[in-house]
């Protein structure tokens, strides 16, 4: 679809507040055994959760431990070689990435994919496009009600951006903005597809302390605000026990542990994850090394411990 590029005239903003839009209850999403394979390489192994309506749910875990490819499976990228995953009574295992969107799932990455060269509000726009209707033609002749249409998407995005803060940059070129207010145009465009769950890929990533408590109020206000749910994979564990109502850690693609976030501090099998056991421990277990280079360890962890976390490869997915 194309369409030309908006101007100020176009749309109007209003005061930040929640955009109003008439929503059900979310349904719960529910990883059932989930397993990834490539090749010999398992890199989920029979991984199980759910994220219960209207909760922010943390997937954790040391470097490699499967996460984004936890992340990748649930938006169809990568095919689930056994298990499921469903979204309510919708099946989501093995389905294109491109109707995901349309099912309810609102994806923002780790990695900022904008269009660096567009406005802020075609940025978010781009979100709009599973929800709306007609074609090149239609769009190229601007008939009228491809007009009306496009108008009240127009307005639906640029209510986004002012609940988000960034409605003051809704017609500047998105490349030239901070990092921060690109992140928040990812998330802006997430919700313009009004998911019932909101991913977020380590939303915090690359920012200071200022601004990561700036975006840990910004997820309690998109769920409490919207009544959505959230999912988010972080390594910035303040972040995760400040924001989680229930955390699940992933370990060499195992799920390890999955409980609320003051039991997560403290469970044994999260704290050798992060940390590896004594070297007693490890031989009596023949235990693998363990994993290093997170942002922060869990907060209950002492720093002598943390100096002794093993170096382990980057996250291969």
């Amino acid at each position: 679809m194309t369409r030309p590029a908006t101007t100020e005239q176009d749309v109007t903003t209003s005061s930040p507040q929640a955009p109003v839009v008439e929503r059900t209850p979310p349904p719960p999403l529910v990883l059932d055994g989930a397993t990834v394979r490539f090749g010999g390489i398992v890199a989920l192994n029979d991984v199980s959760f759910t994220v219960e309506p209207g909760t922010i749910h943390a997937v954790i875990g040391p470097n490699g431990a499967g996460k984004s490819t936890c992340f990748n499976a649930i938006t169809g990228v990568y095919k689930l070689a056994s298990g499921k995953i469903t979204l309510g009574d919708t099946v989501l295992s093995n389905t294109s990435p491109h109707k995901i969107a349309s099912l309810g799932l609102g994806r923002a990455f780790q990695n900022l994919a904008l269009s660096g060269t567009s406005t802020v509000l075609d940025n978010v726009m781009l979100g709009r496009h599973s929800l709306m209707s007609g074609g090149f033609l239609s769009y190229g002749l601007r008939l009228p009600w491809t007009m009306k249409n496009e108008k009240k998407h127009l307005e639906r995005a640029a209510e986004i951006c002012d609940f988000l803060g960034i409605s003051q940059h809704l017609h500047k070129t998105a490349g030239l903005l901070s990092y921060g207010d690109q992140k928040r145009i990812d998330i802006a465009r997430a919700l313009a597809s009004e998911p019932k769950v909101l991913m977020l890929d380590e939303p915090a990533a690359g920012m200071n302390a200022t601004e990561t408590a700036e975006i840990a109020q910004l997820i309690h206000d998109v769920r409490d605000e919207l009544k959505i749910s959230i999912l988010l994979v972080e390594h910035d564990m303040s972040l995760v026990m400040d924001v989680a109502d229930h955390v699940t850690v992933l370990d060499f693609g195992k799920r390890i542990a999955d409980d609320v976030p003051a039991a997560i501090q403290k469970d044994p099998a999260v704290i050798r994850a992060y940390l590896g056991a004594p070297e007693e421990e490890a031989s009596d277990a023949d235990e693998q090394p363990k994993h290093a280079n997170d942002e922060t360890a869990l907060d209950d962890l002492s720093s002598d411990e943390e100096s002794a976390v093993a170096s382990r490869s980057e996250d291969s997915q």
